[in-house]
């Protein structure tokens, strides 16, 4: 949040997290931001209260959730997004049911026994959800450490 506050000091930022120590973290890295606003308490499954957005981010986040949190995102981008809003997602993801690195592997085998309801997602079905949810996939670009970024578009 804070480097992209930094790079883009004209948008203002609406960080949030379920987690109060989350919150914490957040204001402690975006103190003196002044184009980032107090961390919200939102969850993904629940509903939201927000006004419509230009474009959400979502980094590491779809992995160490349930399955319903990244329905609940979607859906929310789906609902919240301007028209051509984007939905920006980063992390590690499956294609067509496999990993892309053996390193994805142990590491969607270590989230799943630390949560059986987490674990490393497939793009086929978090692009298949969005699309229920009025989103298009825009780009996926591949970055460090096999993760990728993943771009959805409202377009209405």
């Amino acid at each position: 949040m804070a480097y992209f506050a930094k790079t883009y000091p004209h948008i203002v930022f609406q960080p949030s997290d379920p987690d109060r120590d989350h919150r914490a973290s957040i204001a402690a890295w975006t103190d003196g931001l002044e184009n980032v606003n107090a961390p919200l308490d939102l969850d993904t499954t629940k509903n939201w209260q927000i006004a419509s957005v230009d474009a959400f981010i979502c980094v590491n986040m779809i992995h160490i959730a349930p399955w319903s949190a990244c329905e609940g995102l979607l859906s929310k981008a789906g609902r919240h997004l301007a028209s051509n809003g984007i939905l920006y997602l980063y992390g590690p993801y499956k294609h067509g049911g496999r990993h892309t690195a053996q390193s994805n592997a142990k590491f969607d085998a270590d989230l799943r026994h630390r949560n059986a309801e987490w674990g490393i997602r497939d793009l086929d079905d978090i692009t298949a959800t969005a699309v229920v949810h009025g989103l298009t996939l825009d780009a996926t670009v591949q970055m460090p450490a096999n993760n990728l970024s993943v771009i959805y578009r409202r377009v209405v």
